[in-house]
């Protein structure tokens, strides 16, 4: 799925965010119920406050899991399977929601890492979080 050029990148980005996961966390969930407010459907419990200590929680756990993935990008199915259980069957996520986190994201990532995001960056976290999606969306099928 991913060349050697793109793990690299991804791995490179990876150590950027590593010991700031809640901060990152936190502000991706806020962007994403500021942009699409229908996904706060899912997250009745975390206030809409970036210093709020269940948003920081909950945004630690989020990009925990996206760590997980890039520690495992050859083994998404087995190292997300948990995951993917969870939102498909217990938490019943609807599988569109997946591409919009990635958009804000993708977003917060270039709004921290500004010029150290470059495009080839992007393109290569696009590849990687939309192959993430698909191994979380497996489970709805």
């Amino acid at each position: 799925m991913l060349s050697a050029q793109e793990r690299a990148q991804i791995a490179q980005v990876w150590d950027l965010i590593a010991g700031h996961e809640a901060q990152f966390g936190a502000e991706l969930l806020l962007r994403l119920f500021t942009v699409y407010p229908s996904t706060k459907v899912y997250f009745p419990h975390l206030s809409a406050c970036q210093d709020s200590t269940q948003l920081l929680s909950h945004g630690q756990r989020m990009l925990a899991a996206v760590g997980a993935a890039v520690q495992h990008m050859d083994h998404l199915r087995a190292a997300l399977s948990p995951l993917a259980d969870l939102h498909a069957l217990v938490l019943r996520v609807d599988p569109a929601n997946f591409p919009l986190l990635i958009q804000c994201f993708h977003v917060v990532l270039a709004s921290h890492l500004q010029d150290e995001f470059t495009v080839e960056m992007q393109a290569a976290w696009d590849k990687f979080l939309t192959g993430v999606a698909v191994v979380l969306t497996e489970k709805y099928r």
